[in-house]
């Protein structure tokens, strides 16, 4: 059976990457978080006008970007829901929620093992966004 694209002729979309733009309440607190509880190193600072407006994030391969909440849409709105991060690491998860919990975290799920072949960690940021760490376990 053939998809839409293939029929119509159109290439298969090849992604090369992905670095998902969050906004935060608290941008210099969460540059803070970020690289305190979880290692995240800040790659480049992003000013307008004299002012930090966003920052560009980086662990292993993996590259964030946070952005100042500027209020245009209203300041409470809600951020984070219905979305999560999965980043995926050779590293042990389990040291990973020992930094994450030694330095004030709350784990919401994990170190665990799953059905699907991993063992994972999830943590939510300072804004609500879901955060999902996973090792694969070998088989």
């Amino acid at each position: 059976m053939s998809t839409d694209s293939e029929m119509s002729g159109a290439a298969s979309l090849d992604v090369q990457s992905l670095s998902p733009s969050m906004t935060v309440n608290d941008l210099e607190g969460s540059l803070k978080w970020y690289q305190d509880s979880l290692g995240f190193k800040v790659e480049q600072r992003h000013e307008r006008e004299g002012k930090l407006r966003a920052a560009s994030l980086s662990a292993g391969s993996a590259r964030v970007m946070l952005n100042q909440e500027d209020g245009a849409k209203g300041t409470d709105r809600i951020k984070g829901q219905g979305m999560s991060l999965y980043f995926t690491t050779q590293q042990s998860v389990d040291a990973l929620a020992e930094k994450f919990t030694a330095n004030g975290g709350t784990l919401q799920v994990g170190p665990q093992d799953m059905p699907w072949g991993v063992r994972m960690i999830s943590v939510l940021d300072p804004d609500g966004y879901k955060l999902v760490f996973a090792k694969p376990i070998p088989t």
